[in-house]
């Protein structure tokens, strides 16, 4: 297997020198440069699988580099090397393209973890973008939002996924996940509304043995359980103010504390969040903090409703109706004309999940294995 290749761009020679000494035990051949000019050069006249670049350097502002790379050199993942605490340099940094960041000083076992993320990057190919099956339908809307979770898998950035209830929000998050580097990695989903408050930073964080009653042993949390792959915040919004100060720090930091703990643990985590409910009203109302808005709605990612994508309504049944009849070991019936019309009418408040529950009450009531309008029973769930 030919050896891998990685760009570093910093104008500190110590720096420079760690982080060719620790990418050199790795395996991964090195090149540096002080600054950007000398960097585009090495980018010119030779390929790399990776990139780090410093935010400062004499001759540009990394930010820029960053915007040069994903410009010009797509294929080639840049990670970007920041001030200890500064948050809004890495935030605008995952937005500019990069695909991940370290801060200084430079945690060793992050770093190794987050090269090895980006070297197992899969090619980028949006013109046929291959994502999970489950993401189905052939509506402009649906092919455009299978071409954006490509790319987006590819980046460490921090994804708020909006939709309405029951649109098929985990299962984008989780075809982001089987998409990319850590697909290999646990993914992780969490209800943040069905913990209850007293428990939850125990389960975020994990606990040890005698730190309160009722631990009677070591227990890792989420974010352990997740490490090398994606925590999925679902319904973030539900989460109390003060277990989002908790969370922000984690995820600033890139490191937890366990309950009981004097040691910070390092997690290299992707965090998908999600929530039906608007976060920028949130905010205004004071019940979600503006600065963790802001760090994990790096790139917001919006699923249509069922209503805007009507046309895939008959794809969506036909799938649902194999589902439900393997599971319920019955033959699969199909959609009468006017079944299959009623549905393509019908405004679907609760989106796929609705009409998986309708098929499903459906399969039970039909006849000869032929579902009509009457077995639907659209009338009873109309708002």
């Amino acid at each position: 297997m030919p050896k891998k290749n990685a760009l570093i761009v910093d104008d500190e020679p110590d720096i420079r020198e760690l982080l060719e000494i620790t990418l050199g035990r790795m395996g991964i051949e090195t090149l540096s440069a002080k600054d950007i000019t000398s960097a585009k050069t090495l980018l010119k006249n030779n390929e790399f699988d990776f990139c780090m670049t410093d935010m400062h350097l004499p001759d540009g502002n990394g930010i820029e580099f960053v915007h040069y790379i994903s410009s010009n050199y797509p294929q080639v993942p840049v990670a970007m090397i920041t001030a200890h605490g500064s948050v809004d340099s890495a935030v605008e940094a995952l937005k500019a393209g990069a695909f991940d960041f370290v801060s200084k000083p430079v945690n060793l076992e992050l770093l190794r973890s987050l090269v090895d993320t980006a070297l197992n990057l899969k090619p980028l190919n949006t013109k046929n973008a291959i994502v999970s099956p489950s993401i189905l339908g052939e509506t402009t809307a649906m092919i455009a939002l299978r071409k954006q979770i490509s790319i987006l898998a590819r980046s460490q950035a921090p994804i708020y996924i909006s939709g309405e209830s029951g649109s098929g929000k985990e299962l984008v998050a989780r075809s982001i996940h089987e998409n990319g580097p850590r697909a290999g990695g646990p993914f992780i989903p969490v209800n943040c509304g069905a913990i209850p408050s007293e428990l939850m930073e125990s389960e975020f964080f994990g606990h040890t043995k005698g730190s309160f009653t009722g631990a009677v042993a070591d227990k890792e949390g989420l974010f352990q359980a997740a490490n090398g792959g994606t925590l999925f915040l679902d319904e973030v919004a539900d989460l109390p103010l003060p277990m989002q100060v908790k969370l922000l720090r984690g995820i600033q930091e890139k490191a937890i504390r366990p309950i009981g703990s004097q040691q910070e643990v390092s997690v290299h985590v992707r965090i998908l969040s999600a929530t039906h409910k608007d976060l920028t009203t949130e905010v205004e109302r004071g019940t979600f903090r503006q600065d963790l808005f802001y760090r994990i709605n790096v790139i917001e990612l919006r699923v249509p409703s069922l209503r805007e994508r009507a046309l895939d309504i008959p794809i969506l049944a036909e799938d649902l109706l194999s589902r439900v009849a393997e599971d319920y070991q019955v033959p699969k019936p199909r959609l009468s004309s006017e079944a299959l019309s009623e549905l393509t009418k019908y405004p679907f408040p609760g989106n796929v999940r609705e009409l998986a529950n309708i098929l499903e009450r459906a399969i039970t009531l039909c006849e000869n294995d032929i579902i009509t309008p009457d077995n639907l029973q659209l009338t009873l769930t109309s708002p």
